[in-house]
């Protein structure tokens, strides 16, 4: 089934259907449209079901319908009001009946850019200014009941971020209100809008918005510490451990489509927020520091182990590449990265994000380790025993290595 026969077919039984939301924002926008949502009028979901028998119900609190439209499968939900009776994302009372308008389902929605409808004839339903907003480049509460939901303020800094746009004014203050209530928010959903944000072309906006709401010290305190912890100028012109962090971070964002890998480089200074102040602007030991917060920020953050893997293995060693002349060293180096998801592309994007040198051991990773690999395939003497045996097989792989580093030069 068609768009077009969807809404020819709900307009014969006699209600009106809608494509929402953010479909609307990236038509208007020119950018691909990957999830289409749709809002139906004056019928009940009874009716709706008769007319789509094919249709699965799979809304909980309200009547959400699976439907295929165009060979995609798209929520149909029914125009609704809600009313805050709780507290958190689950403290509402909803509303769904046939008279429901379609501005009044569009008025409960987050912000103006999500809060626009296209009807049957390709008319633009947008009576809260979101085309108005796009145009200005802004993110913009739809009503006062933004702060119902908190989990809005961290949708309204994941949406600048994707978008690009600055938050009004009034809704950063908005996104500052929704702090108490956001603390007891479950992690999946937070995480959830992490990921997300990540996702962007400039990840930074996010954090940034966050901060500027009120709210990073609470979401996210190992990346607020980092606010004001001076670093040495000459190689640091770009300010402090945060100013710095942001910086990386958008870089990697430019060379890897890979979430792990870009919250390992937002992570890779994560230590330098618990540097003493006495020892400012140099943060001696701030790999090792980074590598321990990594068990509580897992834990706080929801991570998945791949993150929070990538993301330890990028604050404990990328800075000791660049100063790595033992091949034996080396040798555990590249033996060790072989066995980390993060993998030697994604400790190179770190690296490089950071403004570091990349040695020619990781820049030829895969030729470095078959030498090694090779090597390690020796005959042992069979007089070796237990761990000699695995020190004879190491010993071979760093002489092999040496001599490949060698050929380099």
């Amino acid at each position: 089934m068609t768009e077009r026969e969807l809404f020819a077919r709900v307009k014969e039984a006699g209600g009106d259907a809608y494509l929402v939301g953010g479909a609307v924002r990236d038509r208007l926008m020119g950018r691909a449209v990957h999830d289409r949502d749709y809002v139906v009028c004056g019928l009940s979901p009874e009716v709706f079901h008769a007319l789509f028998p094919g249709a699965r119900l799979v809304g909980r609190s309200f009547p959400v319908f699976l439907l295929e439209v165009d060979g995609q499968l798209c929520e149909t939900a029914f125009a609704r009001r809600e009313r805050k009776n709780g507290s958190g994302y689950k403290g509402f009372e909803v509303c769904c009946a046939p008279d429901i308008t379609i501005e009044e389902d569009l008025y409960r929605r987050d912000t103006t850019v999500n809060s626009m409808a296209l009807g049957a004839d390709g008319c633009l339903v947008d009576p809260y200014g979101g085309a108005r907003d796009i145009k200005l480049r802004l993110v913009r509460a739809t009503s006062e009941h933004f702060c119902e939901d908190p989990l809005r303020a961290l949708r309204a800094a994941r949406q600048a971020a994707q978008l690009d746009f600055s938050i009004e004014a009034a809704t950063l203050a908005m996104m500052g209100r929704c702090a108490a209530e956001l603390k007891d928010e479950p992690r999946e959903r937070k995480f959830a809008e992490l990921e997300k944000a990540l996702g962007a072309p400039r990840p930074s906006c996010y954090f940034r918005s966050l901060l500027a709401a009120g709210l990073l010290e609470q979401e996210i305190p190992w990346l607020y510490r980092l606010i004001g912890q001076s670093q040495p100028p000459e190689y640091h012109p770009e300010g402090d451990a945060f100013e710095h962090t942001m910086l990386v971070l958008d870089r990697a964002a430019a060379m890897t489509e890979r979430a792990e890998v870009r919250f390992a480089a937002l992570m890779h200074d994560i230590g330098k927020g618990e540097t003493p102040a006495e020892t400012l602007p140099h943060h001696y030991g701030h790999e090792e520091r980074g590598g321990a917060l990594m068990k509580d920020i897992s834990e706080t953050l929801g991570l998945p182990r791949l993150w929070s893997r990538c993301a330890r293995f990028a604050a404990v060693e990328h800075m000791r590449p660049s100063r790595m002349k033992n091949p034996a060293k080396i040798r555990d180096l590249l033996r060790a990265l072989e066995g980390e998801p993060l993998g030697a592309d994604g400790f190179r994007t770190v690296i490089a994000a950071d403004g570091g040198e990349i040695p020619d051991f990781l820049l030829d990773y895969e030729r470095f380790l078959a030498t090694i690999k090779a090597a390690a395939k020796c005959r042992v003497p069979e007089t070796l025993e237990g761990p000699q045996i695995g020190e004879y097989i190491r010993s071979n792989e760093i002489r092999a290595l040496r001599e490949a580093l060698k050929e380099t030069g």
